[in-house]
């Protein structure tokens, strides 16, 4: 009787605010847990083939840490309400708000977590704060939330159940009357938050003691073999709260600046004697047009049954000069854009959603624009502003933007009647107003198109329904759809007197959907097209070596005799011996260097995979520190990531 006295003053009974707080902290805990086994679950095809009971323990064990962190983030209201030293806290009505309190905050974590199980299969990370910036311009996002609440309506089914489930199993702790002032009380109750505080701490951090730092998400990597599975690790709810306001570009001090400049610079200088040649350059980045979807790219695939989904684009690469291997630098549209016509990979996050985006920056519009008299403009069918094509366009040297806008300003076209009812303006209409326009330009000119159709949610016009192959995923025919549309382009485009004058590239801003193996490896995610396509020109073969995003720019700017100094981070595929062509990408934390027969992988502080692409493409086997060239690759990817973020930190992307 003494006992149970005694916790009736401090507040301190088997049921009190303390039990219920962390019984409920535990049900928040496995809230977490059953998002990773949902996530897993949805995307169990990029892990399968490598996972181990093992590797799935050790995932788990780390994923434990990140959801303990999360879930401190996002009940931090809560635990306060709950641990708060005030009488008023025993009042149902008080209760009734911290239950609705829990439940609100868990709820949006568990929508983060559910949504990260569809979005991750485009991006292949989960979710951080610059998603926010993403898609800030767009205004039919209501549209797209609402298809894909309808394409997966047993995620919200089982959203559904398992609030229900939290709400129901919330513990309500029992609320004792308290009349007048309790000192011990308001001492046992301050006690408490004194004690919960550093343990919140621990938790946030992920750890204790001087050595340990604040967990990050690179800190994902050390619970896994490759950097896809870090997804699994992490969760959506950390990787947002934890890259909120979070400087993206930090300055490492691997060489010294002599080293550094000698290793690696994206400093291209004119070598002398270059004649310039006033051609006209077209660049096509077709929307998520990966080379798995490229028949001519994959004659072995299916026992040497698979034909692709791009007969237009297997044909013309027969008279084009395009590579065995080539890569992005990134994994979103966003990632794209800059790297195809600035030569800037993506390192850590999106380039254009960062500080560094007020940096000055040129191009290839910028380059020939500002310095050879082009003429520059850039086609994206999407309403003006979106995904902030727009600025970039214009920051890097575009002279004019054509969009949705001015589409629907052409009294020859439909308008509105040719939006695709989410997006943009369907590819076949918008790839004929392009050619129709640059025909109005003066030569030389510089354009680029980035299409729109090959996207989520992955539909064609009404005439051309069945038309396509559907294959096996929804994007196939979406494909299909926008190979023709670029054939119809050609068709109309060889019949004009600036055709034969042209340079044509076709590459993809990222790969998207994966129906083999092959392509679902830390670097089959990237593989995507890079082609050169001049018209009766005998520009025609197979480059042996790596070609990559990034030294679109520069090759283009070679192959005219360009004779001014840029900033360029890819090189001159024409130029540059096969022997030192590589390419470099970023990738849930771990940063992919390629060249020569490897791929080397490294966290930022040491290399913690190599593999022979070539002869073990399903990356089965870790070489690391068992090949003489890692020591020169680690040398000079390192020099790569200095010189990148030195440059994005000093306003130095022009000479």
């Amino acid at each position: 009787m003494k006992l149970k006295r005694l916790y009736d003053i401090i507040g301190a009974s088997p049921v009190n605010m303390q039990v219920a707080l962390v019984t409920n902290l535990l049900l928040s805990l496995v809230l977490f847990m059953l998002g990773r086994v949902v996530f897993l679950a949805m995307n169990y095809e990029f892990y399968g083939e490598h996972l181990t009971m093992g590797l799935l323990a050790e995932m788990f064990r780390g994923g434990l840490m990140f959801d303990l962190s999360a879930m401190v983030y996002v009940n931090a209201l809560y635990i306060l309400m709950m641990l708060l030293p005030w009488s008023g806290k025993e009042k149902r009505a008080y209760q009734l708000s911290a239950k609705v309190i829990f439940c609100l905050f868990n709820g949006i974590a568990l929508v983060a977590n559910l949504t990260d199980t569809v979005y991750f299969r485009f991006t292949g990370r989960r979710t951080t704060a610059t998603i926010f910036q993403e898609f800030e311009n767009e205004g039919n996002i209501g549209t797209v939330l609402g298809s894909e609440l309808i394409n997966h309506w047993f995620l919200v089914v089982l959203f559904g159940l398992l609030m229900w489930g939290v709400w129901k199993l919330y513990y309500n702790p029992v609320i004792q009357k308290r009349k007048g002032f309790n000192k011990v009380y308001y001492i046992a109750q301050t006690a408490t938050l004194l004690i919960a505080i550093p343990l919140c701490v621990v938790a946030i951090r992920g750890g204790i003691g001087k050595a340990v730092r604040p967990i990050a998400i690179s800190n994902a990597n050390q619970y896994i073999n490759r950097p896809i599975e870090a997804g699994v690790v992490l969760n959506t709810p950390f990787s947002i709260i934890r890259t909120i306001g979070k400087k993206p570009f930090e300055v490492p001090n691997y060489l010294s600046e002599k080293e550094m400049e000698q290793t690696f610079t994206p400093l291209h200088q004119p070598k002398g004697g270059e004649v310039f040649t006033p051609k006209n350059v077209v660049i096509f980045i077709l929307e998520s047009f990966g080379t798995e979807y490229v028949g001519v790219y994959n004659q072995a695939l299916d026992e040497g049954n698979y034909k692709g989904y791009t007969p237009f684009l297997d044909s013309l690469i027969t008279k084009s000069y395009s590579f065995d291997y080539s890569y992005g630098n990134g994994r979103k549209s966003i990632d794209g854009m800059p790297s195809v016509l600035s030569s800037i990979p993506m390192f850590v996050e999106p380039f254009f959603v960062t500080p560094a985006a007020l940096n000055k920056v040129s191009g290839i519009a910028g380059e020939l624009t500002g310095k050879k008299g082009y003429y520059s403009a850039f086609f994206h069918g999407a309403q003006n502003g979106s995904m902030g094509f727009q600025a970039f366009a214009r920051a890097t040297g575009f002279k004019d933007y054509f969009g949705k806008t001015e589409y629907n300003q052409e009294p020859a076209y439909n308008g509105d009647d040719d939006f695709d009812g989410t997006w943009a303006i369907w590819d076949e209409e918008f790839f004929q107003f392009f050619c129709d326009k640059i025909t109005s330009f003066r030569q030389p000119f510089v354009t680029a198109m980035f299409s729109a159709t090959s996207h989520h949610p992955f539909a064609v016009p009404e005439r051309y329904q069945g038309v396509f192959p559907k294959g096996t995923k929804p994007i196939h025919q979406c494909i299909g759809y926008t190979d023709n549309a670029l054939r119809l382009f050609f068709e109309k485009a060889k019949k004009q007197p600036w055709f034969n004058n042209t340079l044509f590239v076709i590459t993809a801003d990222h790969t998207n959907q994966t129906d083999h193996s092959l392509y679902q490896t830390d670097y089959g995610v990237f593989a995507v097209p890079v082609i050169f396509y001049e018209p009766g020109a005998g520009l025609q073969g197979r480059g042996k070596g790596i070609a990559q995003q990034i030294d679109i720019m520069p090759t283009v700017l070679g192959y005219l005799g360009y004779d001014q100094p840029y900033i360029a981070f890819g090189c001159d595929l024409f130029q540059t011996p096969v022997t030192e062509q590589y390419a470099v990408n970023y990738f849930n934390g771990v940063y992919q260097y390629f060249k020569g027969d490897y791929i080397l992988q490294f966290d930022g502080e040491k290399v913690v995979a190599v593999y022979d692409y070539k002869t073990d493409p399903l990356q089965k086997h870790n070489i690391v520190g068992r090949i003489l060239p890692q020591k020169d690759m680690e040398r000079e990817l390192k020099a790569i990531i200095q010189q990148y973020m030195t440059r994005m930190n000093g306003d130095a992307l022009v000479p």
